[in-house]
């Protein structure tokens, strides 16, 4: 029985222009994701993988190219459209935690739900976004606002709050970047914890060789371009 591709990115290219001249950032990318994959895409700073996330994630449009999620080109919908489906379908770990400053870490986590899920009881999601806070390990800091919380805190109200909605996609721009070693360890565990038993398809962008070990599937960039896509631990020396 065939794979289900979840993501499925056809000859991407993004330029800028920077004064008067062009500098192509994405030279043609293509890859599939099939459902409940954890990919890691890796690169060296300046390698493109920072803008392939944001364009799998409908955070920005490319020059040209596609990216289909669940069977949807993304790419140039209206915003309105983009914005639903992008709701929808993906939840984001964002390096530097994004967590909204004047709401609690519940309030944190559930706020996708507020936003997204139709005739949906209000009841459902709080009851989720505790369960996800105690899965964390933040069961007795719910009523915390961010300044209250350490980075490693504030990171999992993070990984909380990308798992809300039960996305069938969760995108991670190095979630580990701003911790400690001991911090970041647990965040990656607690992270990959919660990808199994939500059963997502998880695509994170690293550079770190460590990190990406723990993927299925390592996608390294130079240049704009994949110069690696496989499985083995070569992956990890082409990024040096």
């Amino acid at each position: 029985m065939p794979e289900e591709t979840v993501i499925a990115v056809e000859g991407l290219h993004k330029s800028i222009r920077n004064g008067s001249r062009t500098v192509s950032i994405l030279k043609g990318i293509d890859f599939s994701v099939p459902r409940g994959q954890f990919v890691a895409i890796m690169g060296s700073s300046g390698s493109g993988k920072s803008t392939l996330l944001g364009l799998l994630a409908g955070l920005d449009t490319p020059t040209s190219g596609n990216v289909h999620l669940n069977g949807t080109a993304i790419s140039y919908l209206p915003e309105d459209r983009l914005a639903k489906v992008r709701g929808r379908t993906v939840g984001f770990v964002f390096q530097s935690y994004q967590l909204v400053p004047t709401l609690t870490a519940l309030e944190n986590v559930l706020l996708p739900y507020e936003l997204n899920a139709d005739d949906a009881s209000f009841a459902v999601g709080l009851e989720r976004a505790k369960q996800l806070l105690e899965n964390v390990g933040l069961g007795d800091r719910m009523d915390h606002y961010p300044i209250q919380l350490s980075g490693g805190e504030q990171q999992r109200v993070a990984l909380a709050r990308a798992f809300i909605l039960q996305p069938p996609i969760v995108l991670a721009d190095e979630p580990t970047g701003n911790l400690d070693t001991a911090n970041g360890s647990h965040v990656l565990e607690l992270l990959l914890d919660l990808n199994r038993k939500e059963g997502t398809t998880l695509v994170l962008v690293t550079h770190d060789p460590v990190l990406a070990g723990y993927a299925d599937r390592r996608i390294v960039l130079r240049d704009g371009l994949v110069v690696s896509d496989e499985r083995s631990e070569r992956a990890a020396e082409l990024v040096r």
